[in-house]
């Protein structure tokens, strides 16, 4: 009886043992993603992963478009580094520096190891591409009003606490919906969404999953970033078309890239529009360079020139005296009226001086881009290096 009974035994631990094999084998893929972002940031890897992220992320190709590369010619007179910079560059892990004087490449660099032809993560640069895409829906007529209610485009959202917000409150970071954005913190909303991405579920699905508000919407501006997704929801319901087919058609092919880009994707073929997008360091330049010329580049006015104005104006109802912010472009104390930034975390910057035409792109893997001090230097160098520039 007892032989029976471990035989029987032996049988059962033998089907639970293939079974757990197959549901690995079934799920290797999301398994090895999981793992891949449970070491994006470790210190030995995240060099390598800002460059490699269709490794670990579900993604979706572009095309670049058929016409020639825009032309980014070497300055005769390039600039030189200080050794501030150098050591600003060392101590903050920047992984490339690209800097122009209008379409002049001032400095071009690349640093720990990574190459020109590397695609490069944005992080939440990838909120002011979005932000020049909306501007082009707006003025082909596909959204009615910044004023509509985002269940009109995406009514996914009904019953959500996105339910009355408008376009222009997650435009400006003024949704009211509860977010925590502690990147620090396992639990966090910010952290949940990541796996939710990792695992190929639908982040469609996360942004209606929240419930809670903090305040009355459009009333106070907190940096909530799937409130940029929602963005990425209304202008697909708006058009009918993905966010990467309209980006592509819109403004990658007017710009003339060098090499066809990338947006990291959920399990449904959504781009993760709020971080996701990977391009190269010179291509963010030409991105902000025709942000510099009020939307226009060889010659085409890629994005209305009014929205650019609008857009990278103070809009949010922020603090007195901290950094302001528009339609997802950042106005940082100290900086002047012409000057704008896109900013995503681990440092990564377009710096704009519209006054100057000058354009800093920056990439970075900085793990201590959260320590006191470190946003501060960031901006006063870039602001350094315009300064450098101008007076050569």
């Amino acid at each position: 009886m007892m032989r029976r009974i471990l035989k029987w035994i032996g049988i059962a631990l033998a089907v639970v043992v293939v079974a757990a094999l197959a549901v690995a084998f079934w799920k290797r893929d999301d398994i090895a993603r999981l793992m891949a972002v449970n070491t994006l940031f470790t210190e030995d890897k995240i060099v390598g992963n800002f460059s490699n992220m269709q490794g670990a992320f579900h993604s979706a190709a572009m095309d670049k478009g058929p016409g020639p590369v825009s032309p980014l010619p070497a300055s005769p007179r390039p600039l030189a580094l200080s050794p501030d910079m150098e050591a600003w560059i060392d101590d903050h892990d920047v992984t490339a520096l690209v800097v122009l004087d209008g379409t002049e490449v001032m400095f071009e660099g690349y640093y720990l190891g990574t190459q020109a032809e590397d695609l490069r993560i944005s992080w939440s640069v990838a909120k002011s591409f979005l932000s020049a895409l909306l501007g082009v829906v707006v003025a082909d007529g596909d959204i009615a009003a910044l004023t509509d209610p985002v269940t009109k485009y995406a009514p996914a959202l009904a019953g959500s606490a996105y339910d009355g917000v408008t376009v222009e409150d997650v435009l400006t970071m003024s949704s009211g919906v509860a977010f925590d954005e502690d990147y620090l913190d396992y639990d966090s909303d910010i952290n949940k969404m990541g796996r939710t991405l990792a695992l190929g579920g639908s982040m469609d699905d996360f942004a209606a999953s929240l419930t809670t508000r903090f305040t009355t919407p459009g009333t106070q501006f907190q940096y909530v970033s799937i409130d940029t997704h929602v963005l990425g929801m209304v202008i697909r319901g708006a058009t009918g078309r993905s966010v990467p087919d309209l980006l592509q058609e819109k403004i990658i092919t007017p710009l003339g890239l060098e090499a066809d880009p990338y947006y990291v994707t959920d399990g449904h073929g959504v781009a993760f529009v709020l971080g996701g997008l990977n391009l190269r360091t010179r291509d963010y330049a030409r991105f902000g360079a025709m942000i510099a010329n009020e939307g226009r580049w060889q010659g085409i006015q890629v994005v209305p020139e009014g929205w650019i104005e609008t857009a990278t104006t103070a809009q949010a109802n922020t603090m007195p005296g901290r950094t302001q912010y528009g339609y997802q472009w950042w106005i940082p104390q100290g900086f002047s009226g012409a000057e704008v930034l896109a900013r995503g975390v681990y440092d990564q910057f377009i710096y704009i001086d519209r006054d100057r035409d000058i354009v800093i792109a920056i990439n970075s893997a900085h793990r201590g881009f959260r320590e006191p001090g470190v946003q501060a230097r960031n901006e006063a160098m870039m602001q350094t290096i315009a300064d450098a520039v101008a007076n050569r």
